[in-house]
């Protein structure tokens, strides 16, 4: 599992798809004002009711929304997958150290940005389950002195925990499973892949693949689940997390890359020719060609994109991040992910058969 310091280091990129600079540099002033045992938590959700679902199948959602002036279409209703994914951190305020599901402005805001930028990316391989959950807030992936970030984490994750295994009782049905999500949702993610994948067989059997993007994964995380080795492989994960070319960040090193280009862990350099489209923040047009891609020492080196649209993670107070495109993870890449997800199903109903 990922050490505390490079969680609490790394996490704090889940300030995604917002474009937001507004943070101060001195983290206290997001920081809860009181210890994680003193508030007391918002309700548990109830995932047999709809609205502690950010995205199903049988409602119009933000997950059914495709980029704006392009021919792509939502195509749930005849997918053959199911797509199980897990949002990032959308929560930044100091009243509590988990977010309420009942906070319809912060439910709005994550629908609008993250369900319809990267949960829609899968809408064509499969149908979308994105559980709304209490979500830690920003200031716990900074909290390296005491235990309240850690208990706001694990309470986040009880909460995708439950909702995984609901969906499994009520929703599956046998059906093949992608698991995808990006920054603290991948942090639960690859939590869920322990204890419900890597040491279950017969789930295992079920996996399509894993997309856990935009957070450190170890090369020694898994015991049978590995690495995608190529496009097309199944029962396996994916995961990068982009950067401009030439640069480091340590707590990302040593860790497992994939360049999405290639779908290959290899460190050759992948030409922007591969890349078969990103959508801006704006979602109102696909950018052919929009950038290469290289592995690195557990990082994707890419040469930043001339469009418009992809912006870098610019924290004040945080200059070490100011090379990231973690806000972009998603959109340098969107046409290569959304093909390859429907690749990769094509691909498990083949070894299935």
């Amino acid at each position: 599992m990922l050490t505390t310091s490079v969680f609490l280091r790394t996490a704090a990129l889940g300030v995604l798809l917002t474009g937001s600079t507004a943070l101060s540099s001195c983290t206290t002033l997001i920081k809860p004002g009181k210890q994680f045992t003193a508030y007391q938590p918002a309700l548990a959700p109830d995932y047999s009711l709809p609205a502690s679902w950010a995205a199903l199948p049988s409602r119009r959602d933000s997950a059914d929304v495709v980029p704006r002036h392009t021919a792509l279409r939502d195509e749930q209703q005849t997918a053959r997958a199911d797509v199980f994914y897990v949002h990032p951190t959308t929560f930044f305020k100091r009243e509590a150290w988990n977010a309420d599901l009942t906070d319809e402005r912060l439910n709005r805001f994550t629908d609008g940005s993250v369900i319809r930028k990267q949960a829609g990316v899968f809408n064509s391989a499969g149908r979308i389950f994105a559980p709304r959950y209490r979500q830690a807030t920003l200031y716990s992936f900074f909290d390296e002195q005491s235990d309240n970030g850690r208990r706001a984490l694990d309470l986040a994750y009880g909460d995708v925990k439950a909702a995984f295994q609901y969906y499994l009782a009520h929703y599956n049905q046998g059906r093949p499973i992608i698991i995808a999500s990006h920054s603290q949702g991948t942090f639960h993610a690859t939590r869920l892949l322990h204890e419900f994948f890597d040491t279950n067989p017969k789930l295992r059997q079920q996996l399509v693949v894993a997309y856990l993007i935009g957070f450190k994964v170890k090369t020694d995380e898994y015991q049978a689940v590995r690495p995608c080795a190529d496009s097309t492989q199944t029962g396996c994960y994916v995961t990068w997390n982009a950067v401009e070319w030439g640069n480091e960040y340590p707590p990302f090193a040593g860790g497992v890359a994939t360049n999405p280009l290639t779908w290959k862990l290899d460190t050759m350099t992948a030409s922007s020719a591969l890349n078969h489209g990103g959508v801006p923040i704006g979602f109102d047009r696909i950018d052919t060609a929009v950038v290469d891609a290289k592995v690195h020492n557990g990082l994707l080196w890419i040469h930043p994109p001339k469009p418009l649209g992809y912006p870098r993670f610019l924290l004040p107070g945080q200059p070490q991040l100011r090379h990231s495109f973690h806000i972009a993870d998603y959109g340098l890449f969107y046409m290569n992910l959304r093909q390859n997800a429907e690749a990769r199903v094509r691909a498990w109903y083949s070894v299935s058969k």
